[in-house]
């Protein structure tokens, strides 16, 4: 059981985690495991190296042939991260703790307090700076030409361009629906039910084996949308530089408004 508590406003959740989590549960950095700040034009996130990614999850413990279980306790975003970058990498068996740390503890269950060390892992990944395996990728040109819907999970008024408190440009990539995670998921955490999830992706055109990619502000929340598109049998690819990557370049177009 992975760890993996990140917020935009927190995201170091080392200190949370160790004042409670599940029981044998080893904490993940977002930051320091499941990106790699070394790697320039990539976006603000951008995706560890094949071989650091393999050292962290020996240290972790992740075995072979043995389920992983990934939490969070803020719109399953972190969690979400670590489950596309583990599957991408080739990683089998991970999965989301729906509803996270709250669903947990609303169920009455105990929490774990102090630092855990696992034994060692022997998980093998694939050795490739975009993990071209189990997930599909797409790079900035595919984004706004690979795919028929195309998803900016981002909330309303970033992907408007009323407001960007994180990337110096406003706005969203021409062609893009805006889809925010968080409607994803229900008032306690929790994935939509199928109905409700099936029903959402219709509107937005995503049926009949149409092409579907999603990116958000750094290929973090967005992993949450090709998540849920998944559990509804969707293969969503992920754009991971996303729209830090994206408006770092200022000959690529920017759309404002509704979309």
């Amino acid at each position: 059981m992975l760890d993996v508590r990140w917020s935009l406003a927190e995201p170091d959740g080392e200190q949370a985690y160790l004042t409670g989590h599940l029981p044998g549960a080893v904490y993940v950095s977002l930051d320091d495991d499941l990106s790699d700040h070394r790697v320039t034009g990539r976006g603000r996130h951008p995706l560890p190296s094949g071989a650091d990614l393999q050292a962290a999850a020996r240290r972790w413990g992740v075995r072979k042939g043995v389920p992983t279980v990934v939490y969070d306790d803020w719109n399953r975003a972190g969690s979400s991260r670590a489950w596309w970058v583990l599957t991408a990498a080739g990683v089998d068996g991970v999965r989301i703790l729906d509803g996270g740390l709250p669903a947990w503890t609303a169920a009455g269950e105990v929490l774990q307090s102090g630092p855990v060390t696992p034994g060692p892992g022997d998980v093998e990944v694939i050795h490739d700076d975009l993990y071209r395996g189990a997930l599909r990728t797409l790079t900035a040109e595919q984004a706004q030409s690979g795919v028929d819907v195309l998803l900016d999970a981002r909330a309303p008024e970033r992907f408007r361009g009323d407001a960007e408190p994180v990337d110096p440009v406003a706005g969203h990539i021409p062609g893009a629906v805006n889809l925010p995670s968080t409607q994803l998921l229900s008032a306690d955490g929790t994935l939509l039910p199928d109905a409700g999830l099936h029903a959402l992706l219709a509107d937005l055109g995503i049926a009949g084996g149409a092409k579907a990619g999603a990116y958000c502000g750094s290929g973090v929340t967005a992993a949450l949308a090709v998540a849920a598109l998944a559990a509804a049998g969707v293969n969503a690819a992920l754009y991971p530089g996303s729209w830090s990557e994206w408006a770092s370049d200022p000959d690529r177009p920017v759309a404002r408004g509704d979309g």
